[in-house]
């Protein structure tokens, strides 16, 4: 038998995504669904509003921690550095420091090996050059 799951809280996926998406990337995800919009729109919207509007909007882990989750995670698949430098900026934009960001790549060494880790520092190094580019100082 078929569990009943409750509804959503948002009325709105989209919108819901879409506040949440510029409360942690800002432009630069704006940027990332502006840069779909003539290939494939209908996946612009997707990535609205289930990770954004669905799953970064649960209540069960603060932005903080969640973007401290996706640094690990895209750190550890090795092959998605244009997603991982835009979590990097979302991260330190939510408040995780540039040490414990390193500390984070760092971890993923032992369960991703080196190679991964040193992508992620790479990845890193150019975001932090970036931010201090803008004037930016964590």
């Amino acid at each position: 038998m078929l569990q009943a799951f409750p509804k959503h809280p948002a009325p709105d996926r989209y919108q819901q995504g879409l506040a949440k998406l510029r409360e942690i990337d800002g432009e630069a995800g704006e940027r990332v669904i502006d840069s779909l919009a003539s290939i494939a729109p209908d996946f612009a919207r997707y990535l609205i509003e289930f990770p954004f509007g669905d799953i970064y909007s649960r209540p069960g882990l603060d932005l903080r921690s969640r973007e401290i989750a996706v640094v690990a995670a895209l750190t550890a698949m090795g092959n998605a550095a244009p997603q991982l430098k835009v979590h990097l900026q979302a991260a330190l934009n939510v408040g995780v420091t540039r040490e414990e960001i390193v500390e984070v790549i760092m971890q993923m060494a032992v369960y991703a090996g080196f190679p991964a880790a040193l992508n992620g520092l790479a990845a890193a190094r150019e975001v932090f050059a970036a931010q201090e580019l803008e004037g930016v100082s964590a």
